[in-house]
């Protein structure tokens, strides 16, 4: 069950993965692939991945290079995991108690998808799970400078719906997600993992 806050918004901001649709186990498995075909010789175990949730694929290669002293090219890295992932879409299925909150808010509110995902992706996802045609706005890494935990694909959001950030509110499963949402003064929901 989601408890919203007591707040009269004016719009709604979503994330996709693990937000909308039940998508993190199936982008895992990829990631796992993608990451043996690259020979990357790091631990990236669920816990990791779910602590990177909502951060853009490229930027998590490149901070694990980073720590680790690797250099696994993070553009081939993310194609290789989007491939991967791409075949399994036919599986996902929705977040049923944020997808019911979603219909219901159709009509009523603009919503927007602000999601770490690449667009084709997160459309493929929204479209397999019949929520595509909710949303008026989709914000993904391509159409910002700085992606999450940075305000800016939020406010990117806000702007595009013609709402004042502080009368949006997100929906959110990752950590980064929630401090983006925070950094762009907005208020957000946490989206446990239980409710898959």
């Amino acid at each position: 069950m989601l408890t919203l806050p007591d707040h009269p918004f004016r719009a709604y901001i979503f994330d996709c993965d693990g937000t909308l649709v039940d998508s993190m186990p199936l982008h895992y498995l990829a990631w796992v692939e993608s990451l043996a075909l690259h020979n990357a010789p790091f631990d990236f175990d669920e816990d990791v991945f779910y602590a990177y949730a909502g951060v853009r694929e490229q930027d998590v290669v490149r901070i694990f290079n980073e720590r680790h002293g690797t250099w696994i090219d993070p553009d081939s890295v993310a194609n290789r995991k989007s491939e991967i992932f791409h075949r399994t879409i036919p599986q996902v299925s929705r977040v049923e108690p944020v997808a019911a909150l979603a219909r219901e808010a159709h009509g009523k509110l603009p919503m927007a998808v602000a999601s770490g995902s690449e667009e084709h992706t997160v459309r493929a996802c929204l479209g397999a799970t019949g929520l595509l045609h909710l949303f008026d706005t989709i914000v993904t890494p391509k159409d910002v400078r700085r992606g999450k935990p940075a305000p800016d694909m939020f406010l990117l959001a806000a702007e595009r719906l013609g709402v004042n950030p502080s009368e949006c509110l997100v929906f959110e499963d990752g950590k980064s997600g929630i401090e983006a949402a925070a950094a762009a003064g907005m208020q957000a929901v946490f989206v446990p993992r239980a409710l898959r």
